[in-house]
């Protein structure tokens, strides 16, 4: 291959005409599966004759050409043919020289994700001198290999980090760590005192390498003292170091960024990870024990107490002025300050600084400063961004629980405030009776002095951040309405709209944690300033004031009363606000008053989800260009790190939310539902056509509500079947749970459709049949595709004979091949479904399958009657007796001669079945009945889960450490399955064994109007009529007590024919 020829084209990839990038792009595609391809490609690389910009396109190319062709099998493009062997060969014999001599940053981040790929596959058996080649960069004195060894190093590890129980990264660790260690100690010794950046460098890739060795587990190397100490003195030197001012930038984003402070950053980040994860005995979880026990006691007895007394010195210079601290280590300073709090050993270091801590940093922290007034006038829109969000303790705390997405500054990574509002939080929750009244007198004792602006601001803004606390402690919510009067009513009318926003906001967070006005003039008066407020010239202030408006609405009916003839201004302003911010929580907002407006809002629902349709499309288009942009050239590490689309994917979602608490609102007006569907429906096409599949579960949420509701398909609403079976067979097989839903109406309430449609039958077939044998499907999806198979049994009756040999032979694959319960019953389920459908054609092709099938299918089926809780819903039960009712009805001719022997047996099957049949009718009420008081229940929450009012200074232990030892109970249990799977051994799941199967109180089939007691008795006289001999015996062969539920039966299924009569 022409070096020269490859060079152009790559030159060409950077060309302003798109259609020259364009056409050198498609050439290069066509050139990638030949071998010397990549050869070539590391030859311009390391080519100092070619310009740099040249050189870096080659090597992005090489790095995508490793990520997607190094592991690939089959071809499936010429660009994802997998690299010739001696183009491997040269790639490692390559790589390391080309880092040692690489001219810029960006080509050696390239050339390190290419390596970091190659190891994964490669090493250590195709590659065995690897560990020697990277030692000798690092021994050697020439700081370009220095630095070389060091990347590889970083990316050697990277390469095994997340792997569980390898034995590859512990050997690294002890093969590359002693040297690392020695050759940062020495480089910091040797620091220069100006701008140079070879020490930083080096430092800071160096602590990011240790870091990420220890994400899942440290290696029993880095536990012992031969390790522990040279990096525990190491990080303690990098933490006091103090930076020259001249080795760093002026601006403080510059400073923030630089090298020094990266490597600090990482200092900070490691001594708070082994403290956190590995060395606090008293939150380290049973399963881990045994591995990091001794260590734990050991780091928390010696190392903690240090960390603790650095960290405060860095804390007291930053605060005092006598030195600069980077948010980043801002957070991680105070990440382990709250690590700190529930430890009984660490709590005692904490304990005598914690107020001086609340009132030098927390405080100022959340006080209004000069960059938040900044932000304020320049961009109020990303103000609102970055801090607005309902500061309750689930949401501003970063626990592992936290799943829903918001964007306020409380929950952002690495922001101090976050971390200042985490420790504020900690102190209160679990050391309530000693840090939480000093909290409130020092909220109280700046409000009563009148200081400026921004120091009320910041009181009001603990106040509101501490709103959940203070509306559960017994001896402070009784004083919260004077408070309120006091404090935060002037401020409504404050000339600094920052403190009208945080005005609404305390409002809103008190009332949300249960504050109520005693006096109505009070709570008047507060009404009177948030209506007034929502017409601010602000916008900060106007979104303030609708999250408080949502919250007294929902809290008082005299507000509710009050804004009902307003309501249609309040959605609107609603609506203009989400538009403009894109901010997740206005949607609850809307969600809340259209759920409490649902009359007053019938008018205009309709204008109301075509703005929400609006909003949608422009969001999702915006997202889905996002993709297209940035999905050329990724990798796993960019996908970690990318949330270039997220915001506006999760604005999309929460828009979604929106249109369906407007779509359950007009439920009880038909014609306004399928107006509202007909706006609905174009913004479903665009997402299935799209494949926005992180959307797909908003979408068929609405689909579903929407066919459900309506108990019909509009014309309008098939293309959508379509494109979900179009969708299933391409991008989104894995995504049949959240079909099934919309897929069952489909089948349930477009009989007619299906019956004049063979291809729409076959659609489905073909999805169940997928969901079954499909090897990248699991056993729920299984059971999905079985309840698929139910629903056109029952629902196309007569319509599908072409299909029941095909799902008969389908269920019949399974076997034994299955591990749940839920899909044993599933799948029983369909072959019962087609007895029900037809009865002599299913024992016909039953007996066809094979010897003794027939007999074998009876044998399971009867066997489950038989056990308790085999088939334990109010569906399974009533599915087997109306099937046991239409073979009663078969003509004994085309009874198989291999079940004639045991037929008889249908009857008392039956009656075993009804005996059981009421107690699950009656689980299933008071299911239901438990489903629709669970509301009032869910707002009776637990105090203890928010105040620890526990006067002794013991180990605390909350829910959320409870949570983390259940994560850590399972991920041990995972682990020891996949080891005995991968070994060949049995594996005993004691979870699997006590699965339940839950009753699904959304389902609905034809067989909710089947009554099984006449059914029974028209079936049973049948049977007498048909077969005589075999009537005889069924009832003869009955023990003396189901003889006489028999008749129990009988006179059960007289009252309900005479009821059934006169309701006629």
């Amino acid at each position: 291959m022409d070096p020269q020829t490859l060079t152009n084209l790559f030159s060409c990839t950077f060309s302003p005409d798109p259609n020259v990038q364009k056409r050198a792009e498609l050439e290069i595609r066509k050139l990638g599966g030949q071998e010397g391809m990549v050869t070539t490609v590391l030859q311009i690389v390391g080519n100092d004759g070619v310009d740099l910009a040249t050189r870096q396109a080659a090597a992005v190319y090489l790095k995508n050409r490793v990520y997607s062709s190094y592991f690939v099998e089959t071809a499936t493009r010429p660009d994802q043919t997998p690299i010739a062997a001696s183009d491997r060969n040269n790639l490692k014999a390559t790589i390391l020289p080309l880092l040692a001599s690489s001219p810029s940053r960006a080509i050696t981040v390239q050339l390190a994700g290419a390596l970091k790929n190659v190891v994964a596959r490669d090493f250590p058996e195709q590659w065995p001198t690897l560990v020697d080649d990277v030692k000798k960069l690092l021994a050697s004195g020439d700081v370009r290999e220095v630095h070389a060894g060091c990347v590889a190093a970083l990316e050697m590890v990277r390469a095994f980090r997340f792997r569980q129980n390898n034995e590859i990264l512990p050997k690294l660790v002890v093969e590359f760590f002693p040297t690392l260690v020695n050759i940062a100690t020495q480089a910091l010794s040797n620091a220069p005192a100006g701008p140079g950046q070879e020490v930083p460098i080096i430092l800071h890739i160096i602590l990011k390498t240790y870091s990420t060795s220890i994400i899942l587990q440290l290696s029993p190397h880095q536990q012992s003292a031969e390790s522990l100490v040279p990096w525990g003195r190491l990080l303690f030197q990098v933490v006091n170091i103090q930076v020259p001012k001249e080795a760093v930038e002026e601006d403080e984003d510059e400073r923030e960024r630089s090298e020094w402070w990266k490597a600090k950053k990482w200092a900070y980040k490691i001594l708070g990870r082994l403290f956190h994860r590995f060395g606090n005995p008293s939150q380290l979880p049973s399963t881990l024990q045994k591995d990091y026990g001794p260590f734990a006691q050991h780091f928390v007895t010696n190392y903690a107490p240090e960390i603790f007394k650095v960290y405060l010195q860095q804390i007291e210079l930053y605060v005092s002025g006598q030195a600069w601290l980077s948010k980043k280590c801002q957070y991680r300073v105070f990440t382990f300050f709250t690590e700190c709090v529930k430890p009984k050993s660490t709590w005692a270091l904490l304990k005598p600084h914690f107020e001086n801590l609340v009132s030098s940093y927390v405080f100022p922290q959340l006080s209004f400063t000069p960059a938040k007034q900044e932000q304020w006038e320049s961009d109020p829109i990303e103000f609102v961004r970055t801090t607005v969000g309902t500061c309750t303790p689930e949401r501003c705390i970063v626990t592992p629980r936290q799943t829903e997405h918001t964007a306020d500054e409380f929950e952002a990574f690495d922001s101090p405030v976050s971390a200042a509002t985490s420790f504020l939080f900690s102190l209160a929750s679990n050391r309530t009776k000693t840090t939480f009244l000093p909290i409130l007198g020092f909220i109280n004792r700046v409000l009563q002095s009148k200081p400026a602006a921004p120091q009320r601001y910041g009181a009001l803004n603990m106040t509101a951040a501490l709103g959940p606390f203070i509306m559960r402690h017994p001896d402070v919510k009784g004083n919260m309405e004077q408070f309120m009067v006091q404090h935060v009513l002037p401020e409504f009318t404050a000339s600094e709209p920052y403190m009208r926003a945080v005005a609404c906001e305390v409002l809103g967070t008190v009332i949300k944690a249960g504050f109520k006005f005693s006096n109505e003039q009070h709570l008047h008066q507060h009404f009177t300033a948030i209506a007034a407020t929502i017409d601010d010239a602000e916008l900060p202030v106007r979104v303030h004031a609708c999250l408080a408006l949502t919250e007294m609405v929902t809290d008082s009916e005299i507000v509710k009363t009050a804004v009902a003839p307003q309501v249609g201004k309040v959605i609107q302003t609603l609506l203009k606000l989400s538009e403009e911010t894109d901010l997740d929580i206005l949607n609850h907002c809307m969600e809340s008053m259209v759920d409490t407006y649902q009359t007053e809002l019938l008018p205009v629902a309709a204008e109301l989800t075509a703005r929400l349709c609006e909003t949608y499309g422009r969001l999702a288009k915006e997202s889905l260009n996002s993709e297209e942009i940035d999905g050329g050239s990724i990798d796993l590490d960019s996908i970690m790190g990318s949330d270039v689309n997220e915001d506006k994917t999760f604005a999309a979602m929460g828009v979604a939310k929106t249109i369906s608490t407007v779509v359950n609102a007009v439920d009880s007006s038909p014609e306004i539902l399928a107006q509202i569907q007909e706006i609905i429906i174009p913004i479903v096409v665009f997402t299935l056509e799209n494949k926005l599949l992180d959307l797909l579960d908003n979408m068929y949420d609405l689909v579903d509500a929407l066919t459900y509701k309506l108990r019909s398909i509009a014309p309008n609403m098939w293309p959508v079947f379509e494109l979900t079976y179009k969708l299933f067979k391409s991008d989104a097989v894995d995504f049949l749970d959240e079909m099934l839903p919309s897929l069952d109406n489909f089948v349930s309430f477009g009989t007619e459709v299906f019956k004049a449609r063979p291809d729409y039958r076959q659609m489905v077939l073909d999805i169940y049949q997928t969901s079954i044998t499909s090897e990248h499907l699991g056993e729920n999806d299984a059971v999905n595709g079985c309840k698929l198979a139910e629903s056109m049994l029952l629902n196309l009756r007569g319509c599908i004979d072409d299909a029941l040999q095909p799902i008969i032979t389908t269920a019949l694959s399974l076997g034994k091949n299955v591990n749940t319960k839920a899909l044993q019953i599933a799948n029983l389920n369909v072959l019962v479904n087609a007895i029900l459908y037809n009865p002599t054609a299913t024992l016909h092709i039953l007996e066809q399958a094979g010897p003794g099938t027939a007999r074998k299918f009876f044998d399971e089926w009867f066997a489950a009657i038989n056990a308790p809780a085999r088939l334990p819903r109010v569906h399974d039960k009533k599915l087997s007796i109306v099937a046991l009712c239409a073979l009663m009805e078969v003509d004994p001719a085309n009874v198989p001669e291999s079940i004639q022997e045991g037929f008889h047996g249908i009857v008392s099957a039956a009656l075993k079945l009804f005996q059981e049949y009421p107690k699950a009718v009656q689980a299933r009420k008071e299911l239901e009945e438990a489903y629709q008081n669970e509301s009032d229940d869910e707002s009776d929450e637990d105090d203890s889960k928010y105040l620890n009012m526990n006067e002794e200074d013991d180990d605390v232990w909350d829910e959320d450490s409870a949570y983390v030892e259940l994560l850590a109970n399972e991920g041990q249990r995972l682990r020891e399955k996949s080891a005995k799977v991968a070994a060949g051994e049995d594996f005993e799941d004691d979870d699997e064994d006590e699965e339940e199967i839950d009753e699904e109180l959304g389902y609905i089939s034809p067989l909710d109007t089947i009554d099984p007691y006449t059914s029974f008795k028209q079936a049973l006289t049948s049977f007498q009529m048909k077969n005589a001999q075999g009537y005889q015996l069924a009832t003869t062969s009955l023990s003396p007590d189901l003889q006489t539920f028999l008749m129990e039966v009988m006179r059960i299924a007289e009252e309900h024919s005479t009821q059934a009569v006169a309701q006629s």
